[in-house]
């Protein structure tokens, strides 16, 4: 009787996990983020995914297509984590000012934290393609509008201008990155974002 060989043996003792296709995705997905929190986003491929998920390369290539589908899943994911934590956490604040800016202030900070390093260096990932730049825009867009629709009942005129929802949006940015850089603490962030937003519909 032939032999057989170690990868054989290893593949007879620990037969390969089936799972449904929703479930593999999420596990790929899970198995994205941890690579990208340990070993940075420039190291994260298919391969290296497929590696790590104890899945062939094919599997892999069957959920994402290519790397850039990878990354924008995964951006898509933290935007809808998002999205579900500001609905949240909208419906239990105060119909005020100060209470629609928190909302905006913390949420955003705290799911930018949630991800850790992660996504800043997914968002300079989106950056640097075409497609995927649609995709961050797109859902900055969106964003800024959910911003409005809060904040414009206290405008002046019930309205707030693009400009100042679009700086109101690098602003949330840059301090959350520095935030998860630990530059600055996450309250001061919070704080600074919502002294921001408060300033910017007074003004309009």
């Amino acid at each position: 009787m032939a032999k057989l060989s170690t990868q054989q043996k290893s593949a007879t003792a620990t037969p390969r996990q089936r799972l449904s296709r929703e479930e593999r995705n999420r596990q790929l997905l899970d198995t994205a983020w941890q690579i990208i929190g340990q070993e940075g986003t420039e190291n994260l491929s298919l391969g290296r995914l497929a590696e790590q998920s104890g899945v062939t390369k094919p599997v892999v290539y069957d959920h994402f297509g290519t790397r850039l589908g990878l990354l924008a899943a995964l951006y898509q994911e933290f935007d809808a984590r998002q999205n579900a934590l500001f609905d949240k956490m909208l419906q239990a604040s105060e119909a005020t000012l100060i209470g629609r800016a928190t909302v905006i202030a913390t949420a955003y900070v705290d799911c930018v934290l949630l991800q850790g390093r992660e996504i800043p260096g997914i968002i300079a990932a989106l950056a640097g393609t075409p497609e995927l730049e649609k995709i961050k825009r797109a859902y900055e867009v969106a964003f800024i509008e959910k911003c409005r629709q809060m904040l414009a009942p206290f405008a002046s005129g019930n309205d707030i201008a693009a400009a100042g929802l679009w700086a109101m949006l690098g602003a949330a940015e840059a301090l959350s990155c520095a935030a998860v850089c630990q530059q600055i603490s996450p309250d001061e962030a919070k704080r600074e974002l919502l002294v921001t937003i408060v300033a910017l519909v007074e003004r309009s």
